[in-house]
């Protein structure tokens, strides 16, 4: 007899308090209407292939406030966030990196055994979290009832990186990576221009989503200075290159 569960579907319902503004978002970044009701109670389904969402009404929802979460998994986040990226512009004329809604850069995960992921957060405050599909050595582990680090490897300063990521874009504690990151590069000795950059970078990220815009210029400064230095070897300039493209992408506030 087979088992029942293997025709089963799950589908994520999460609290909104606007299915209209929920509608023009996902149609947006690329999801179709299925479902849409108003009264008695409004609700929304959308949906685009196996990627189905179900909003329902919540009056007096907070978006900050909200805590509800789902989880997509993929084989390649790259594609999606992709997908997000360019429904965001064509909504937002830019992708928000700060405030409801927001969309963070895809980056490896310390906490989640090292697999790239990202976090898209809707209007409503939902954490639409996605996650690379891991195989089978790569499943994530708790050990000891607590979480498996899993680095990347480097000095003080990419481990610091990697700790800075899972507050800020796990935890969501934005000042709380600032200080790790701050603290780092105060104390970096012997880093590598590679490891440098990438601090640099995600530091100005992080002064981008806390609205500290000279500060993001600072840390976009080093990263330029970084990428115009002379002796950088073929080893050196692609990751420093991509550092460099990430403070690009930030839309900084001219004439600061």
């Amino acid at each position: 007899m087979s088992d029942v569960t293997q025709d089963v579907t799950m589908v994520p319902m999460l609290p909104c308090t606007d299915i209209e503004e929920m509608q023009r978002f996902w149609t947006a970044l690329g999801l179709h209407t299925t479902y849409r009701q108003l009264r008695p109670n409004p609700y929304l389904a959308m949906e685009r292939n196996a990627l189905v969402l179900h909003y329902y009404a919540l009056p007096g929802l907070e978006p900050s406030e909200n805590h509800s979460t789902c989880l997509i998994v993929v084989t390649d986040t790259s594609p999606i966030h992709q997908l997000f990226t360019d429904g965001l512009r064509s909504l937002y004329g830019k992708v928000p990196l700060s405030g409801t809604p927001r969309l963070r850069r895809a980056r490896k995960r310390a906490n989640n055994a090292g697999l790239s992921g990202f976090s898209l957060i809707d209007p409503a405050g939902n954490w639409i979290r996605v996650s690379r599909r891991p195989r089978q050595e790569q499943q994530p582990k708790a050990v000891d009832d607590r979480t498996e680090w899993v680095s990347s490897g480097g000095g003080a300063l990419a481990r610091a990186v990697e700790n800075a990521i899972v507050i800020a874009d796990s935890h969501g504690d934005v000042r709380q990576a600032q200080r790790i990151l701050a603290g780092a590069l105060a104390r970096q000795v012997d880093s590598s221009v590679a490891d440098l950059a990438a601090a640099w970078a995600y530091l100005a990220e992080l002064h981008v989503r806390g609205k500290d815009f000279d500060g993001a210029q600072a840390a976009a400064a080093e990263v330029r200075r970084i990428a115009a230095l002379p002796e950088l070897t073929p080893k050196e300039k692609g990751p420093v290159m991509t550092a460099l493209d990430e403070v690009n992408e930030l839309d900084l506030p001219t004439g600061r």
